[in-house]
């Protein structure tokens, strides 16, 4: 009788930019181990938020491109589970694999567990104890649908602990951690965005806003406009920008008295993460960005008023401002940077954690 073990048929589920990154890194080693089937439902479905990443990335094309797109929340949630069914069926993968918070995550997750497939979800416990924000609602079920919890940090175990969540979890870092120095090795060599925008290293502040709380709120996206606006008359400003924030610019915002403002359509994987390591400080409502931030040793301003990644802000390199225009401004233009570094994620080796307890 073989002693060779049967190799899992693992289905990925993945379907807006952060989920891209992670997926990078864990989909080139998780093959070595497992039959891989990658969905992609279209939640981010332009180039730009989304070809682009698997280019970049080496991500393998995938089996299945639901091509969902944009649109409210139930409707795009119905229409992945509707999809998503169809193809579990006919999959009948061992175990299906999840990333994050969007609604990708959550429909990927409810269509597994209800068929009885056992569902994985990377990146779980985090909590920003905010129920007003979609994607608390999405991670929060999620990870009291899944089967396996493959936590970034000692917090979130603690999270999941909080709400009785113990089996099946595991603290193995942030397996983004390993996509983001591949693709910073990447950036340095190919990146050509700072010559293109007449940029210098450490003289510009990069910023994004994406998140439903601000761009749809019409008080805090014209805050959070007139703060770039004040800072560009004092330090290039670099924004690229979000399909959502920018209907929403052209509807409630201004950038007249902006001086030195450079609105980008949204840029592939390596221009951001060059953008992000030139940057003298990095503005964002963006989770994924906040800890990129960190890793590379960046000072950040988060746009919110809680994050998820509370270590970032505990440990100095990152401020919570919210839409405050004072304080956006005042820690943009003096911005902390601690002595100190402590990777609390364990980023190095977390893929490889991940694929010897999901293997």
């Amino acid at each position: 009788m073989s002693n060779l073990r049967k190799r899992k048929r693992i289905l990925t589920i993945v379907g807006a930019r952060p989920q891209f990154v992670k997926a990078a890194a864990v989909t080139r080693c998780l093959r070595l181990h497992a039959d891989e089937t990658l969905v992609h439902t279209g939640q981010h479905y332009d180039n730009n938020m989304s070809d682009v990443f698997f280019d970049e990335l080496g991500i393998p094309f995938p089996n299945y491109n639901l091509d969902i797109g944009s649109g409210l929340h139930g409707a795009q949630t119905g229409a992945m589970l509707k999809a998503l069914e169809e193809i579990l069926l006919k999959e009948t993968p061992d175990c299906v694999l999840v990333y994050g918070d969007t609604n990708s995550t959550l429909a990927g997750a409810l269509a597994a567990t209800k068929l009885h497939f056992p569902v994985a979800h990377v990146e779980a416990g985090l909590r920003s104890f905010n129920r007003w924000m979609p994607e608390e609602i999405n991670r929060v079920l999620t990870d009291h649908i899944a089967d396996t919890l493959f936590c970034p940090s000692e917090t979130a175990i603690t999270n999941l602990n909080n709400e009785g969540i113990f089996n099946g979890v595991h603290f193995i870092g942030d397996v983004m951690f390993e996509a983001l120095m591949d693709a910073r090795i990447k950036a340095e060599q190919y990146s050509t965005i700072l010559s293109q925008l007449h940029l210098e290293t450490g003289k510009f502040i990069l910023a994004t806003v994406h998140r439903a709380e601000n761009t749809d709120d019409p008080d805090k996206i014209k805050r959070l406009i007139k703060s770039l606006a004040i800072l560009s008359r004092q330090t290039p400003v670099v924004f690229p920008i979000h399909p959502r924030t920018k209907k929403q610019l052209m509807r409630e915002g201004s950038v007249d008295e902006a001086v030195n403002l450079h609105i980008l359509d949204p840029v592939g994987y390596l221009d951001m993460v060059h953008l992000e390591e030139s940057a003298s400080a990095i503005l964002t409502d963006s989770g994924g960005i906040q800890k990129e931030a960190f890793w590379l040793k960046v000072p950040c301003v988060t746009l919110r008023e809680e994050t998820e990644w509370v270590e970032t802000v505990q440990q100095g390199w990152n401020t919570l401002a919210g839409t405050d225009i004072d304080k956006i401004v005042q820690h943009a233009l003096q911005p902390s940077k601690p002595n100190h570094h402590l990777d609390v994620y364990k980023g190095e080796g977390s893929v490889r954690r991940l694929i010897e307890i999901l293997c």
